[in-house]
């Protein structure tokens, strides 16, 4: 997962360039002064033009790695209420204490709507979070994931190994390229499901959508497959979610539904999902057609070493009830 605004980099900014699975076009940002984003010793800030007038601020006892490879900045920090946070061009991507959120949501919502789905492509999603929770699914036979930063993917491997496990899968095939490259040369209806983990947040004025980057993703779908990605919170003015599900509709011709999850490190506390399947089968996103739960997940544990902490079935239908401010603009 990338952030594709420009953050604050403990004070410093730089130019978008990547996205994690996906090159993008350079753009500027506008750094914001000392007055509007203080940075208090020992705390790491925290903050964007997407939520004016707020920074999120975690209380760092060390830096544990700091580095840049071609593509981004990276720093691994030992917080005192979150454990390890890695941070990624001076935005918080992942937490120790908060990550299970993120990662079992956003892999089980799309992957427990079908029925026994079977190719599964991730784009971006390098931390191998997604590809842990993914090989909880038995049914899976195949995983491909496009990520274009290797050292990014060995950075998570050294300080969160728990979250990179999902790379010991051995139905795990890694593509160190960009995912909309790799996407042309898929044949047409070869996954199950497409999960894009590259581009955070996602917003209809994004300059993704002025590409075919989404009719490919729909391409590639079998009949009735499905595509989840992150789509911003509930909370920020820049989420226009009639305007997004609209626009996914018309790409992807079969149900579109928002989902949202609390997960208390990122901005607002709330993450949002947008879930989108192709013609064919209808898939009914709010009613998991093989959920996870924790108490039979016995067997499904895959690579990882626990059931999940976050995902069950109640959470999964619960994840679509939406508060009235949003629920009517759907």
């Amino acid at each position: 997962m990338a952030k594709e605004e420009e953050k604050g980099e403990c004070g410093g900014w730089k130019e978008k360039g990547h996205e994690n699975g996906v090159c993008t076009a350079d753009a500027s940002a506008k750094p914001i002064t000392g007055d509007e984003n203080p940075q208090p010793p020992g705390w790491f800030a925290e903050y964007s033009p997407l939520w004016p007038g707020q920074a999120h601020f975690l209380k760092i006892e060390r830096v544990l790695f700091e580095g840049k490879s071609q593509y981004q900045h990276m720093i691994v920090l030992e917080s005192t209420a979150y454990g390890k946070v890695f941070v990624l061009d001076g935005a918080l991507q992942l937490t120790e204490k908060d990550e299970c959120a993120y990662q079992e949501m956003i892999t089980h919502l799309p992957l427990c709507s079908i029925p026994n789905p079977q190719k599964v492509l991730l784009i971006g999603g390098g931390d191998g979070g997604i590809l842990r929770e993914i090989s909880r699914h038995s049914s899976v036979v195949h995983i491909d994931i496009c990520e274009m930063d290797m050292m990014l993917i060995d950075v998570y491997r050294e300080f969160f190994p728990e979250v990179a496990i999902g790379y010991d899968d051995p139905r795990v095939r890694l593509h160190i390229m960009d995912g909309s490259e790799f996407l042309k040369s898929a044949q047409v209806g070869t996954y199950d499901a497409i999960i894009v983990d590259a581009f955070d947040p996602i917003r209809p004025e994004h300059e993704i959508f002025g590409s075919p980057f989404f009719e490919t993703v729909a391409k590639a779908l079998r009949e009735g497959g499905v595509m989840c990605i992150q789509a911003e919170s509930l909370w920020f003015p820049s989420l226009n979610l009639p305007k997004l599900i609209h626009t996914f509709r018309n790409i992807f011709k079969g149900s579109v539904s928002y989902a949202w999850t609390p997960v208390p490190a990122y901005p607002s506390g709330v993450i949002g999902f947008l879930l989108c399947s192709t013609e064919g089968p209808h898939v009914d996103f709010t009613r998991p057609a093989n959920p996870l739960d924790h108490h039979d997940a016995g067997s499904s544990f895959g690579v990882a070493k626990e059931p999940p902490k976050f995902y069950n079935a109640e959470m999964h239908s619960a994840s679509f009830c939406l508060p009235s401010f949003a629920r009517d603009c759907v």
